[in-house]
C-alpha cells in the first residue's frame, strides 16, 4: 500500500489516500462522517470477492490523514471537488465508487458534477435527503453551534455518546471540519442528493442493512433504475456487521470476477432510510 496526496485548495491543503495496486477499473472507497476509509474498507478490498482490484482509500478533507484547513467550507460540493482532485491526480477516471453514509452523498454529487470520473456507484446507506431524524449522527452534531461544538464541549460529548469504532475514527477528525460537514449534510443540496441520484445514468446500487428499517422512497429509486440490496444481519456499519455479505454485494455491483452467488440471498426484505452519519 502506498500513501499519496494532492492539493485540494488554492492554498495548497492536501487530501491523502492510500492505494493498493491491482487491475480493472479503479475501485475507490469513500468513508462517512467522522470516519476514515482504510479503517472501514481495507478488509473489504482484501476479501476474495474483490481482491486484485486497484483500490484507493480516500480520506475526505478534515478526516483521517487529510489536511483540515480552517478556511474551507466542508460542503458536500467542496468534498466532491476534493474527491475529484484525487481521481484526477491518481489517473483514476472511470472509477467504481463504494461510498458509505455521508461519503455516499459526496459520491453522488461528484457523479453529477464530473460524470466522466465515475463508472458505477455503490452506496452503503448514503444520505439522500436533507434534515434527517434527530437520531442521526449528523443531526446530533449539527444541533450544536460551531463554537459550542468545537470549544464548548460538544465534540467531547459526541465522542462519548457515539462510542466504539465510530468514536475511534471521529477523534481523528478536526472538530471544525466535522461540525461543518455535519451541518451541510443536514442542510442538504439543491437539487437533493436523491434527485441527483435518480437522474444519473451510470449503474447505481444502494446497499442497506437488514436491521435498519424501511427505506422511504424505495419504489422511486427502483423505478429510476437503482438496484436496492439488503445486507443480512447488518445495520448502518454493514462492512463491520457482515463483511462477507457486504464484500460480495459490492463485487456483484461492480462486476468483479470474484463475486459469489451468496449475494443472491440478499433478498427483498424491507430496507432502511439513511439514518446514520
Amino acid at each position: 500500500m502506498t500513501m499519496r496526496e494532492t492539493a485540494f485548495t488554492s492554498g495548497g491543503a492536501r487530501i491523502r489516500w492510500t492505494e493498493a495496486r491491482g487491475g480493472g477499473a479503479p475501485l475507490v472507497y469513500v468513508h462517512g462522517l467522522g470516519a476514515a476509509s482504510a479503517v472501514y474498507h481495507a478488509h473489504i478490498a482484501a476479501h476474495p470477492a474483490l481482491r486484485g482490484r486497484r483500490s484507493l482509500f480516500v480520506d475526505l478533507p478534515g478526516h483521517g490523514t487529510s489536511d483540515r484547513p480552517a478556511d474551507f467550507g466542508y460542503t458536500l460540493e467542496e468534498h466532491a471537488d476534493a474527491l475529484a482532485a484525487v481521481l484526477d491526480a491518481a489517473g483514476a477516471g472511470g472509477a467504481d465508487l463504494v461510498a458509505h453514509s455521508m461519503g455516499g452523498a459526496v459520491a453522488v454529487v461528484l457523479a453529477r458534477r464530473r460524470p466522466g470520473l465515475v463508472s458505477r456507484l455503490v452506496l452503503a446507506e448514503a444520505n439522500l435527503d436533507p434534515h434527517p431524524p434527530a437520531t442521526a449522527g449528523s443531526s446530533g452534531i449539527a444541533a450544536y453551534g460551531e463554537e459550542a461544538f468545537v470549544r464548548g464541549g460538544g465534540f467531547e460529548e459526541t465522542l462519548e455518546r457515539v462510542g466504539g469504532a465510530w468514536a475511534a475514527t471521529m477523534r481523528l477528525a478536526d472538530p471544525t471540519a466535522l461540525h461543518r460537514s455535519a451541518t451541510w449534510l443536514v442542510r442538504g443540496t439543491r437539487p437533493t442528493v436523491r434527485r441527483m441520484l435518480t437522474g444519473l445514468r451510470v449503474p447505481r446500487t444502494y446497499l442497506q442493512g437488514e436491521l435498519s428499517g424501511e427505506l422511504v422512497g424505495r419504489e422511486g429509486l427502483e423505478e429510476a433504475g437503482v438496484v436496492v440490496r439488503i445486507i443480512p444481519g447488518a445495520g448502518h456499519v454493514m462492512m463491520f456487521d457482515n463483511p462477507d455479505a457486504f464484500a460480495e454485494a459490492v463485487a456483484a455491483a461492480v462486476g468483479a470476477v470474484g463475486a459469489v452467488g451468496a449475494v443472491g440471498a440478499v433478498g427483498a426484505v424491507g430496507v432502511a432510510g439513511a439514518l446514520g452519519a
